[in-house]
């Protein structure tokens, strides 16, 4: 592990459902104060007593420090680290609560899916304090703090969106390498963020339209087709944006999506759940980022239009 000066004891996790509870057992087992945060008092019980609970590629159980229904609460007793594992639709709402807590020594990162997280959070609360992170597990609930790993392939990867606060970021990132959550610092996380984007703008919005897992989108020939259209579709305004997806990300992302099992992705959970989906933060940012460069992206403006005709259902 690289050598860092910053060393964080205290965090919090905003965030209740399967990935923020991955993140706060993974710290709580490593004997870390961690703070659990969400609106839904029903999914932050069980973090206390029993604890949370993971399964499937990794086995624990981990009880947090505390829990809490109101982002105000962490003001008053401020951790180190904030971690925000809520759908990318929130954070607007989110990051105003949280202007109060910018400080010398306190961070804030974005936990999530979707292109242009950390720039939302930076524009309240200024790029010293945020970082973002591409994460690379997929979850599913079982019941509230009963969370089915269905894949980890660490490591997971963090960058500060301000160069001064890269000491931060490195020792975050020792930090939850230490718990076994193994995560490297990177400077090319943009281009991580479209690597992983791409893919999901492929799988993720054609199993919430259709109710399939990704292994039944992936046998049917037609579905994957349409898939493979998504992915070329978003190759091609990386690249005209001049992100970095490497000379073989092609075969790499179908080789990839080929392996992701017999998956629910949150999108399709989301649909099901009847909640709002990250569609804008995901292929919206595609077609953004298409208009931007010129590129046109019917496949992405039609799926995106499908995702949000279900979404007032």
């Amino acid at each position: 592990m690289a050598e860092s000066s910053y060393r964080p004891k205290k965090f919090a996790v905003i965030g209740a459902g399967p990935v923020g509870g991955v993140v706060a057992a993974f710290l709580a087992k490593g004997g870390y104060e961690v703070t659990l945060c969400d609106i839904v008092p029903e999914l932050l019980a069980p973090a206390l007593a029993p604890g949370i609970i993971l399964e499937g590629v990794d086995t624990l159980q981990a009880k947090v420090t505390r829990t809490t229904t109101r982002i105000d609460d962490l003001l008053t007793d401020p951790p180190d680290v904030i971690f925000i594992t809520v759908k990318a639709t929130a954070l607007p709402l989110i990051a105003s609560a949280l202007e109060d807590f910018v400080a010398e020594g306190r961070y804030v990162i974005s936990w999530q899916n979707g292109i242009d997280t950390g720039v939302e959070l930076a524009q309240h609360l200024g790029n010293r304090s945020v970082m973002r992170g591409v994460v690379n597990f997929g979850c599913v609930p079982l019941s509230p703090g009963h969370i089915h790993l269905a894949f980890h392939h660490r490591p997971h990867f963090l960058q500060e969106l301000d160069p001064e606060s890269k000491d931060a970021a490195i020792g975050i990132c020792n930090v939850l390498t230490e718990c076994g959550l193994d995560t490297q610092h990177t400077d090319q996380i943009m281009d991580m963020v479209w690597r992983k984007t791409v893919m999901n703008a492929g799988m993720n919005p054609m199993c919430a339209v259709t109710g399939m897992t990704m292994v039944e989108i992936i046998n049917d020939p037609i579905t994957f087709n349409l898939v493979d259209a998504l992915i070329k579709e978003g190759i091609a305004v990386a690249r005209a944006n001049e992100f970095s997806l490497g000379s073989n990300y092609y075969p790499y992302a179908i080789n990839y999506i080929k392996n992701a099992g017999n998956h629910k992705p949150s999108m399709l959970q989301d649909v099901e759940a009847k909640r709002r989906t990250e569609i804008d933060y995901i292929n919206g940012k595609i077609i953004e980022y298409g208009l931007q460069a010129g590129i046109a992206t019917p496949y992405n403006n039609m799926i995106r239009g499908l995702v949000k005709a279900l979404e007032p259902k």
